[in-house]
């Protein structure tokens, strides 16, 4: 599954219209903000519940809003409170009535709140309509993350190619060396030990061998076909195992001392620093 995605739906309860949207983008973990009137901000410890449990991780905004279409509003303006400010506001000086409300009405006190806490029924429709939204952008995220999973087969397979092109390409290296090191000796025309020669040489050629690295990448490639069919979240293992299958890909660029295989090497760093890049938003 993909981290980013979007969604936002309303709904209608007695006389009040409740909207909830939902924006994701990626992040290491799960970064959530909340924007909700204060008279529900009693919920907003379940809200963050929720959302942890649905959504896992990434940096995800949601927002609740809340319009009365009734005589119901949780915030009234103190009538009482409102008139004394414009009393006294016309004795301290001259101003038209609209300009004396204006300033009464940023003085203290002046609006009151007399919401009593949510009923049940009130926080069961918002809590509903916060699951559709999560759905919604689920449903979302698996279609982008389809898009990622066959994005990331096609350069494993690459990947795995470049590799059959290492195996294939390795006993030539491995004779070239060899050759290059016994032609070097003999332009030297000195008298050595056959036997000392032979070990040195096969202890030199070891410093060279890539044969584990090519076994534990192929390891690692397998593994990331597997994982990737998962259906947990699995974006943190295929990071981990990337890290792997470029470790292996480097270790066999620092050995290779040969220009074929450098080149397979750089082309497979490119396959997974695409990997990696579309792993940032994987879940």
């Amino acid at each position: 599954m993909s981290m980013t995605g979007y969604g936002k739906k309303e709904t209608q309860w007695e006389d009040k219209r409740i909207t909830i949207e939902i924006r994701a983008l990626n992040s290491k973990n799960a970064d959530i903000n909340l924007r909700t009137p204060s008279f529900i901000r009693e919920l907003d410890t379940e809200f963050r519940k929720v959302v942890a449990a649905k959504m896992h991780r990434g940096k995800i905004d949601l927002s609740v809003y809340i319009e009365f279409n009734g005589q119901n509003a949780p915030t009234k303006i103190n009538a009482q409170i409102v008139n004394s400010y414009l009393s006294q506001l016309k004795e301290i000086g001259d101003a038209s009535p609209g300009e004396h409300l204006a300033m009464a009405m940023r003085l203290p006190d002046t609006l009151s709140s007399d919401r009593s806490s949510l009923q049940d029924s009130e926080k069961k429709a918002i809590f509903q309509l916060l699951d559709t939204v999560i759905n919604d952008i689920n449903t979302y995220r698996a279609d982008e993350g389809a898009a990622l999973e066959k994005d990331f087969n096609h350069r494993i397979n690459l990947i795995e190619k470049y590799l059959d092109e290492v195996i294939q390409t390795d006993p030539e290296r491995s004779l070239k060396i060899e050759t290059k090191l016994r032609d070097a000796l003999s332009d030297l025309k000195i008298e050595i030990d056959a036997n000392r020669f032979e070990q040195e040489l096969i202890f030199y050629l070891e410093k060279f061998d890539i044969t584990e690295e090519k076994v534990r990448l192929k390891n690692h490639l397998e593994y990331f076909k597997k994982v990737i069919q998962s259906d947990e979240v699995v974006g943190k293992k295929l990071g981990f195992i990337a890290q792997e299958i470029g470790r292996e890909i480097n270790t066999i660029g620092s050995k290779a001392n040969h220009a074929e295989l450098q080149k397979i090497v750089v082309q497979m760093k490119d396959e997974l620093e695409k990997i990696k890049e579309q792993l940032l938003n994987v879940l």
